[in-house]
């Protein structure tokens, strides 16, 4: 059974037990404080299962794409080497929310894998909780009668909070789960062990399929449990492992899943992936295939979301993935190459017709990991380099761990490939000073992040929170909840939820409203608002004195003016740049702050000048027409896209949205807006650069912004006036000028090289042979240009000479050496190893060629001593 179908299958099963199915949401989570990326199927349902939101339906199906590569979840270390692990997986699941439990989900889940996918009862297991006497939860006696009346008692196993109770975080909704496994082992491996002993033991063919949740508990902050209002049922399925089982493999490498992908790099490569048994070496190459075709499901699909590498936050986690796909490519398939980009089109044919995004965005794809590779394949070449030096600079067999640490941690290169290339020199580094390293960043990476949140103290029973914000900037408000959280990032700050508040929380690229609760006694600042959980969180560095008392909430109407203002030209400036580069232009992301606007699109050039210029032109004229707002609340999807809305890639949107129409431009939007563009005022571009390949970013102000920049401007111009003693034609003032300079610099340079020739001669007289070379080292007063010219004069009085001037620059040495090229053939010479090591007294280094080379450095006083050990190379 080919995988779509599998996929088909599930879902058409559970709408036919009269589930909603839902399509997947963006593995990059955009409204979760709490989470990078989607990390299970039940992610984008946790609003539900706190009571913060009604679902479209109580019975709802779907498949997630799932991202584990960080937090609790981490499975990116073990993704290579076993064949059932991946950062990326599809997660199949059905959910109740307060609708059927226990009876339901186990029959529905026992009737599909053995009357629809035909799986032998005789090689499946199911696990229930044991119970827990510390959590004073009990064993799970419903769920195991159940499975009683479905399969052999001796194949009902008993598992403890570990394996049999799922937990969404510290806190939350939590419960005891029932777990599905199958052994697909062969006969003869089950007559030496039965499958009970290996169920939750990492057997790479007896392996958790499906889980079902039975989310009855709420986790507080104090560690102890208390019941869920209702009980709902919250169930995962490995889709890459089911497909193992049904297309009757041993890994889930082996299935269509993953063979056309391991098809392609087989053909670039020229390397083959061995199933089955294979020797150390074949392993080793199927290891690094294995790494290749999962991360470039999980980057290539986090790009399409909306997610580009970065060296922060999520960005970061991506570029990781696909650098440590790069280095497996460049360390066991000899790749030195950018390849993985040529994998895009294959998961594109593969996956496009269930997951669309991955097809429309797929040359943005191809383009962003294609620079990434070339990008960090340079990084690579710069770490060689690299660890050439610290391999020259070590006197002993062995490199310092911290050494290693610092070419993986500043420069990305990678620990495998440190050692290997080591090994090669019969060396290796210090493993457990490099994982000292190791821990100590994560150490205080983890302490920079950790954040403790206490339980909600409810005040207001109910789903009673609303939004005004749109209508009004100020109101009469209640707090309905409110709970402390800590963090080494920000202290200790209190998130408080109004019954309806003006306040509009941080989404769709605007940042979140400031502003104050007043009461009749005190005014209390609020510092930011966040959404989360379908709660709009206002955060406080302290609470109200009576938090039952009534309060104004305020928002701070020039900074929201200003956030709107640039909220609005970015949609004028999204209809500008589509009318003038081209309707292949889509908006890659956005920032939306009072000060400025940050707008990243997809084009594929750089902007010229001239079209920056017709960029804000369009835009003024647009705020010159004076264009009222025209907002549609809670209008159906389809009716919106049909209309012309444009709806932006990686966003989640539900049945009713909000259209935002400016003239021509309309566009799907939640943030807030100018009632007309007049208050805009003026549009000014300040910087258009490269984010990634093929997407561009736009930088702009509005508003009082754009009067600043002007007034600084025209200052800044009265200062240049001033400085040329006021000329009548500045621009003509500033150009003579330049010329002057020029001039000057030329006869400077003339001036240094006479000075060079006439020091030829003073410097020949200091020359001294040793062992058959004219050898000298001193320090002279020229630039680095200088000192450069000079030796190549020296150069000139013969073929055994060998020189090292020290020079100093702004407080900077730098050491130059020269040597004669026949020296460097006779006596194996090498002017890049000399200042190599010289450079250590100067606390520097640097390179060059083998006859010249220079090093610079930060120690002015270890001048001496590097002149003196000079002599060292010639004796």
């Amino acid at each position: 059974m080919k995988s779509q179908d599998i996929r088909k299958q599930f879902l058409e099963f559970f709408e036919s037990k009269g589930h909603l199915i839902v399509p997947s949401a963006p593995i990059v989570l955009k409204d979760d404080p709490t989470l990078m990326f989607n990390n299970s199927g039940m992610a984008q349902f946790k609003e539900y299962f706190l009571g913060n939101g009604v679902p479209k339906s109580k019975r709802i199906a779907d498949t997630q794409k799932c991202l584990r590569v960080s937090g609790k979840h981490n499975d990116l270390e073990d993704v290579g080497f076993d064949t059932y692990h991946h950062t990326m997986f599809e997660m199949l699941g059905n959910w109740s929310f307060g609708d059927y439990f226990k009876k339901e989900a186990i029959n529905w889940a026992w009737e599909l894998l053995t009357e629809v996918y035909k799986i032998d009862k005789d090689i499946l297991y199911v696990t229930v909780f044991e119970g827990s006497e510390e959590e004073n939860v009990p064993f799970d006696q419903e769920a195991y009668d159940i499975w009683k009346g479905l399969i052999a008692e001796d194949r009902i196993l008993l598992g403890n909070k570990k394996d049999n109770f799922w937990e969404m975080g510290d806190q939350g909704p939590c419960g005891p789960c029932s777990e599905i496994h199958v052994d697909i082992r062969s006969a003869e491996e089950k007559a030496l062990i039965s499958g009970k002993d290996l169920v939750n033991n990492d057997h790479p063919q007896v392996v958790e399929i499906w889980n079902n949740v039975f989310m009855e508990f709420n986790r507080k902050a104090d560690g102890s449990l208390e019941k869920l209002p209702a009980q709902h049922v919250d169930t995962g399925m490995g889709f890459e492992r089911l497909c193992m089982v049904l297309q009757h493999t041993k890994s889930n490498y082996d299935t269509d899943v993953f063979t056309p992908l391991i098809a392609k790099v087989e053909t670039i490569t020229g390397t083959k992936y061995v199933a089955g048994k294979a020797s150390d070496e074949e392993e080793k190459i199927n290891i690094a295939i294995r790494v290749i075709v999962d991360h470039v499901r999980a980057v290539a699909f986090a790009i399409a979301d909306g997610q580009l590498p970065s060296n922060t936050g999520a960005g970061y986690v991506i570029r990781r993935i696909l650098r440590r796909a790069i280095r497996y490519g460049f360390t066991f398939l000899d790749k030195k190459e950018p390849f993985i980009f040529e994998l895009v089109e294959v998961l594109s044919k593969q996956m496009g017709d269930f997951f669309p995004e991955i097809r429309s965005q797929q040359s943005l794809v191809t383009n962003v990991i294609r620079e990434e590779e070339t990008s960090f394949l340079r990084t690579l070449d710069q770490g060689l380099q690299l660890l050439e030096n610290v391999v020259a600079q070590t006197n002993s067999k062995e490199v310092s761990g911290e050494k290693a640490f610092e070419l993986y941690d500043t420069f990305g290169f990678p620990k495998d490939l440190t050692a290997l290339i080591l090994k090669e020199k019969g060396m290796s580094f210090n493993e457990a000073d490099f994982d000292k390293a190791m821990q100590v960043q994560k150490t205080r990476s983890r302490a920079a992040s950790e954040v403790s949140t206490d339980d909600w103290t409810i005040l207001v029973e109910g789903n009673t929170e609303s939004f005004v914000g749109y209508d009004q900037l100020e109101n009469d408000v209640k707090i309905t909840r409110y709970r402390r959280i800590d963090s080494k990032k920000d202290g200790v700050l209190f998130q408080i939820v109004l019954d309806t508040t003006p306040f509009y929380p941080e989404g769709g690229g605007q940042v979140g409203d400031r502003g104050v609760l007043t009461s009749a006694n005190e005014t209390i600042e609020i510092i930011d608002t966040k959404k989360e959980n379908n709660l709009i969180l206002h955060f406080a560095k302290q609470l109200p004195e009576n938090t039952h008392g009534s309060f104004m909430a305020k928002v701070n109407s020039e900074l929201r003016q200003h956030s709107q203002s640039n909220h609005t030209a970015t949609h004028l400036l999204h209809q500008a740049l589509r009318s003038i580069l081209g309707t292949h232009v889509e908006q890659k992301g956005s920032l939306v702050s009072p000060n400025y606007l940050r707008f990243d699109f997809s084009h594929f050039a750089k902007v010229t000048d001239k079209e920056i210029k017709q960029v804000e032109t369009f835009v003024n004229a647009k705020i010159q027409e004076h264009l009222p707002l025209e907002e549609r609340r809670n209008i159906p999807m389809q009716q919106a896209i049909e209309e012309g809305a444009m709806a932006l890639f990686g966003e989640k949107y539900g049945d009713s949205v909000r259209a935002i129409r400016f003239g021509e431009s309309m566009e799907l939007c939640g943030g807030t807006h100018v009632k007309n563009t007049a208050e805009i005022w003026h549009f000014k571009i300040l910087s258009e650069g490269a984010v990634a390949a093929g997407i561009r970013r736009i930088e702009a102000i509005t508003n009082d912004a754009v009067k600043n920049y002007f007034n600084q401007q025209e200052k800044t111009l009265h200062e240049i006036l001033e400085t040329l003693k006021n000329p009548q034609d500045v621009v003509k003032a500033v150009n003579s000028l330049q010329d002057d300079n020029t001039k000057l610099k030329k006869q400077i340079e003339q001036l240094l090289k006479e000075k060079a020739k006439n020091m030829k001669g003073e410097f020949a007289a200091q020359l001294q042979e040793i062992n058959g070379v004219q050898f000298l080292a001193t320090q002279v007063d020229l630039d680095a240009t200088g000192a450069k010219d000079l030796t190549y004069e020296l150069g000139t009085l013969g073929d055994n000479l060998f020189v090292v001037f020290a020079t100093v620059t702004d407080e900077k040495p730098m050491l130059t050496c020269y040597i004669s090229k026949e020296l460097v053939a006779s006596k194996g010479l090498n002017a890049g190893t000399v200042v190599r090591e010289l450079g250590k007294y100067i606390q520097g280094g640097g390179g060059g060629q083998p006859f010249f080379a220079t090093a610079g450095g930060k120690d002015v006083d270890g001048i001496p001593e590097a002149l003196e050990k000079a002599i060292d190379f010639v004796k």
